[in-house]
C-alpha cells in the first residue's frame, strides 16, 4: 500500500503528538517535582508483535527510548493474559529496566477488538524503599537494599486499580500519599494516549496508519545508514572512566571498539571492567539505550522509532558490569554509567569526524537525594538533579549548565524546591572557570550550596566525574572535575570517593555544597582567538567562582 508525502507527514506527526499529549498529561498530573517540574518521564507507541518503539513524544526523556521498547517487549513475553482495559506495572532493571526508581506502565492497545500496538510510559519516583532516602545508595552490594523490585504485574485490571498491588507497593515506599499521585498521573498519560490514538485511527484507517508506520521505520533506517556511510570506516577505540563503584575506590573503565563498515557500526565493549560490587553496574537495557542516544545526538535528524537503530549492532559484553544480571545492584546505570558509556560513543566517534562531534559534556546527572522529618510538614524525600557544561565543538564554544547528556530535564526550579522542602539555596550560580580549555572551550557548570532549615535530613550522592574531568577533544583540555563537601555541626568534610556517598545526617544549620563539572575544550587553545580570551575575561569566566 503506497501512501502519499503529505498523508504520511501527517501520520507521523500525528503519532508524535498522541505521546506528546500523554507527557503533558503525565507532567502536569504528577505530585512530584521531579516529574512536573523536571520532566524526569516519556511516553511512546510500541509494536503489538515485537515492542518495537513506532514513536516518542518530544518532551520525553531520550534515554528511556530505547528502554521502554525492551519494557514493553519483557511484558509481551511474560504477560499473555491481558484484556482491554489492563495496566502491567514494573520497575525490575533486568526486566528491559534501568534503576528502581524507573517505574514503567504497559498498556495493551485495542482498536476494534483486535490488539493494535502497546502505549507505554516511565516515571522517575523520588523514592522506591531502599536503604536511603531516594534510592540512590553509593554502597548498596545487592539490589534488594536499593529498594522495591515489581516484576510485570497488574496495576489495573479490566479498567479497575487492583488495590491489593497498590498496597503493597505504598507499604514499602517513603511518602506513600505522594506516590498514589504519581501512579495515577502514569495511568491518567496512558488513557489520554488510548482516546487520542483512536482518534487518529478513526480518521485515517488503521490500513493506513499501519502501512505508514512501516514506511516510517525503513525511511529512518535508511537514513541512519547514509549517515554512516559518511563516517570512514575503520575500528576507532576509546576509554571512558567511571571514579568509583561506590563500595571499591578503584576506576571502572568503559572499552569501547567501535566498527565502522558499509553503513552499519558494531560497538564491541567486551573489553570494560568486570561486574563491579557497588550500584554502577548497567543492565543490558540501559547500555543499549546509552549507545541509541549517543548516536542520536550526533546524528539528530534521524527520526526516532525501531528504524534508526537498525544499523547498530551491540555484542553482548558478558562478563563486564556493563551487562549486570541478578543481584548486581544498578542505581546509578541510567543516570551515571550511561554517560559514561555515550563518553566513550563520542570520543571514538570523534576521531573519526571531528569535524561533526564535540569535547564530552559533563556527563553526570548530580543525583543528590535528601529524606527526612520537617517539623512542620512531616516527612519528605528530595531528588534533585543538576546541569553542567557541554563540550566545545566545532563552531563554538559548549553550553553552559546544560542538562544532562540522557535526557531534556531541567533541574527543579529552586523557588519550589524552597516550597517543598525545608531548605534553603544559599547560592545557585555558574561555575565560572569550569569549562575546558581549547580554540572553543567548554561550557560552565554549576555551583550551588543546600543548607538545611529545620527538622532533619539524610543526603546521599551519586555522581560521576570527581575523579577525571570530561576530556577535550583533538587537542582540547579537560573540564574541571566535580566537587561536593559537607558540613555537620560545622565540621566540613569531602566523601572519599569524591562523587559519592550517603550517612550524612544534617540538622538545622548544616549545608551541601557542590559543583558540577565544565564541558572538555575542542582544539588547541592556542587556537582560540583573542577576542574570545579577552570576551571572557571581561564576563569573570577564567577563574573559580
Amino acid at each position: 500500500m503506497s501512501i502519499d508525502p503529505v498523508t504520511l507527514a501527517v501520520i507521523e506527526n500525528g503519532l508524535r503528538q498522541v505521546c506528546s499529549e500523554m507527557d503533558l498529561v503525565h507532567e502536569k498530573t504528577s505530585f512530584s517535582p521531579v516529574i512536573s517540574e523536571a520532566y524526569d518521564r516519556s511516553n511512546g507507541i510500541y509494536h503489538r508483535d515485537d515492542g518495537e518503539m513506532i514513536a516518542q513524544g518530544e518532551l520525553g526523556l531520550p534515554i528511556f527510548l530505547g528502554v521502554m521498547q525492551f519494557a514493553t517487549q519483557a511484558v509481551i513475553e511474560r504477560r499473555r493474559d491481558l484484556e482491554p482495559g489492563d495496566i502491567i506495572i514494573q520497575n525490575d532493571p533486568y526486566l528491559g529496566g534501568t534503576h528502581l526508581m524507573d517505574v514503567k506502565m504497559v498498556m495493551p492497545f485495542h482498536y476494534q477488538g483486535r490488539l493494535w500496538c502497546w502505549l507505554s510510559n516511565t516515571g522517575h519516583w523520588p523514592d522506591t524503599g531502599g536503604m536511603v532516602p531516594g534510592g540512590f545508595s553509593s554502597t548498596a552490594t545487592e539490589i534488594q537494599q536499593e529498594g522495591l523490585r515489581l516484576p510485570p504485574v497488574k496495576l489495573v485490571k479490566r479498567g479497575e486499580l487492583v488495590q491489593d498491588v497498590v498496597d503493597i507497593i505504598l507499604n514499602n515506599i517513603r511518602v506513600p500519599e505522594e506516590r498514589i499521585g504519581d501512579i495515577r498521573a502514569q495511568i491518567g498519560a496512558l488513557r489520554t494516549g488510548e482516546k487520542r490514538l483512536t482518534a487518529l485511527l478513526d480518521r485515517y484507517g488503521a490500513e493506513t496508519v499501519d502501512a505508514a508506520i512501516r514506511e516510517l521505520k525503513g525511511r529512518s533506517a535508511r537514513l541512519m545508514r547514509a549517515r554512516i556511510e559518511a563516517v570512514p570506516d575503520g575500528t576507532y577505540s576509546a576509554s571512558a572512566f567511571i571514579d568509583s563503584d561506590g563500595v571499591v575506590n578503584e576506576p571502572l573503565e568503559i572499552a569501547l571498539d567501535m566498527t565502522v563498515a558499509g553503513g552499519e557500526i558494531t560497538f564491541d565493549f567486551t573489553r570494560s571492567s568486570p561486574p563491579c560490587r557497588g550500584p554502577m553496574n548497567s543492565v543490558w537495557a540501559t547500555t543499549q539505550s546509552a549507545v541509541y542516544v549517543a548516536i542520536k545526538h550526533i546524528f539528530p535528524e534521524v527520526p526516532i522509532n525501531a528504524g534508526c537503530f537498525e544499523p547498530l549492532h551491540i555484542p553482548i559484553p558478558e562478563g563486564t558490569f556493563l551487562y549486570a544480571q541478578y543481584p548486581r545492584p544498578v542505581a546509578g546505570c541510567a543516570a551515571e554509567v550511561a554517560q559514561r558509556i555515550m563518553e566513550a560513543v563520542f570520543a571514538a566517534m570523534g576521531q573519526a569526524i571531528p569535524e561533526r562531534l564535540f569535547a564530552a559534556p559533563a556527563g553526570t546527572s548530580g543525583n543528590l537525594a535528601l529524606g527526612g522529618y520537617d517539623p512542620e510538614a512531616g516527612g519528605y524525600i528530595m531528588y534533585l538533579f543538576s546541569g553542567g557544561g557541554y563540550g566545545g565543538w566545532w563552531e563554538t564554544d559548549g553550553l553552559t549548565n546544560g542538562c544532562s547528556s540522557v535526557g531534556i530535564s531541567k533541574t527543579q526550579p529552586i523557588e519550589i524546591l524552597e516550597q517543598h522542602y525545608p531548605l534553603l539555596f544559599e547560592r545557585y550560580a555558574l561555575r565560572e572557570g569550569s569549562g575546558g580549555l581549547g580554540k572553543h572551550r567548554g561550557g560552565f557548570g554549576v555551583d550551588y550550596k543546600i543548607r538545611l532549615l529545620r527538622g532533619e535530613g539524610k543526603a546521599s550522592f551519586l555522581m560521576d566525574h570527581g575523579r577525571f574531568g570530561p576530556p577535550g577533544l583533538i587537542g582540547g583540555e579537560p573540564g574541571a572535575v566535580n566537587e561536593i563537601e559537607v558540613s555537620q555541626a560545622g565540621e566540613r568534610s569531602v566523601p572519599e570517593h569524591l562523587s559519592k556517598g550517603e550517612g550524612y545526617v544534617l540538622s538545622e544549620g548544616d549545608w551541601v555544597h557542590v559543583k558540577t563539572p565544565g564541558g572538555g575544550g575542542y582544539g588547541p587553545v592556542e587556537e582560540r582567538e583573542e577576542t574570545l580570551r579577552e570576551r571572557d575575561r571581561r564576563r569573570g569566566y577564567d577563574g573559580e567562582g
